[in-house]
């Protein structure tokens, strides 16, 4: 048995046996495999949260996701996100000709064929995420998100040496890796404390020999945490939202229409220039934004008539209605849902597919509607400042 990429720790009388892994190389789901039949140990952990589990093991269940259901819980943008982190793995392994994630499936089938323990030792990505997300400012935010996506709009290819190099990271630390020289800080959620959480997860698993399936970006940190006790509560709690955006989000509205009211009670005829106003420069800029998604006429319409509304209300967006408009008109039929993973490698795809075209429109909409926010709320101070 080779030990390259194998690591051995013995630690109060349990050996750990850490497989450091790439997640698109067909080699590395051949060396789990091996390894799992020589070693026959008690417990396996793969580097899955149960998310993450439950769409492996349910394979095509996701073609059942109601769309609309998606849009009312506000989870379409981190649907879309979620997508261009697939599509991003999913280009790679289809380039080397083989399934992504195909080391942590052989894991798992390997646990079973020997009777093992399955320890799913990763942290839930969306708990990651928002720690992540919890660290920027409004210009990093940005930024990560122009990136992700940009990750779909890639042709590229990489060579074989590239792949190895890739084994030093995992399918998000690539995607996030440039991002994380920018700002220093995102290391601690993104792979300190996923290093730490994970080393506990295996440091915790039943039995006197286990067998760990890791990206082997992971492998350097866990070896190091693995000899400390972490609190898993504590690596999981979700940073505290702050206050400022829905101080901002209420304070925006509020002052826009204390403005128009007060210019309408001294001069009608500027206020109804600015109503005209705000209208036309918030229902113009979401209505473009159906249009750059390619949306129903309806639902370029049902953008440009709401948008004026709902960008006076925090708790809406114009985007939820003209993606539901879209889902009602243009509902996603099961072939949509089949072709999504082929879909989602292209630009083109992404346009192409119902699923993610909805996902666009409500993204693409309430970036729209915020522009014109900004810019029909410059407008009405603007007006108000010139009549007094």
């Amino acid at each position: 048995m080779h030990e390259e990429n194998i690591t051995r720790i013995n630690l109060d009388g349990k050996e750990y046996i850490l497989i450091g892994t790439a997640h698109i190389s067909k080699n590395s789901a051949e060396q789990v495999k091996e390894v799992i039949e020589v070693e026959k140990p008690d417990s396996v952990c793969v580097e899955l949260d149960q998310q993450r589990y439950q769409s492996i093991i349910e394979g095509t269940k996701w073609k059942e996701m109601d769309i609309i259901q998606v849009i009312k819980e506000k989870k379409a943008t981190l649907l879309l996100i979620n997508l261009a982190v697939s599509s991003f793995q999913n280009r790679m392994a289809k380039q080397f000709g083989i399934k992504a994630g195909q080391e942590m499936i052989q894991g798992i089938e390997s646990a079973k064929e020997m009777g093992a323990e399955l320890v799913l030792a990763d942290r839930n990505i969306q708990v990651t995420f928002s720690r992540i997300w919890g660290n920027l400012g409004l210009k990093g935010k940005s930024i990560l998100l122009s990136q992700i996506i940009a990750s779909i709009f890639s042709t590229e290819t990489i060579s074989e040496e590239e792949l190895e190099k890739m084994k030093n990271q995992d399918t998000i630390n690539a995607i996030l890796n440039e991002f994380t020289e920018t700002f220093p800080q995102l290391k601690k959620p993104l792979v300190d404390e996923r290093d730490q959480y994970l080393a506990q997860k295996i440091k915790d698993a039943p039995g006197e020999k286990i067998v760990a399936v890791l990206g082997a970006a992971h492998v350097p940190g866990i070896t190091k945490e693995i000899h400390k006790e972490h609190d898993l509560k504590q690596l999981t709690v979700l940073p505290p939202k702050s206050k400022w955006p829905k101080i901002i989000g209420w304070s925006l509205p509020i002052l826009i229409l204390a403005i128009i009211a007060y210019t309408f009670f001294t001069n009608p005829s500027a206020g109804l220039g600015q109503t005209i106003s705000w209208i036309l420069w918030t229902g113009s800029f979401a209505a473009l934004g159906a249009i750059v998604a390619l949306g129903h006429p309806l639902t370029i319409l049902t953008a440009f008539v709401v948008a004026p509304i709902t960008t006076l209300h925090p708790l809406l967006a114009a985007g939820w209605f003209a993606g539901l408009t879209q889902a009602y008109i243009r509902r996603p039929s099961v072939k949509d849902f089949e072709r999504l993973s082929e879909d989602v490698f292209s630009v083109k795809g992404f346009w192409r597919n119902k699923v993610t075209r909805i996902l666009l429109i409500v993204m693409i909409v309430n970036i729209g509607g915020s522009l014109g926010t900004f810019i029909g709320g410059m407008d009405v101070i603007k007006t108000f400042l010139q009549n007094f």
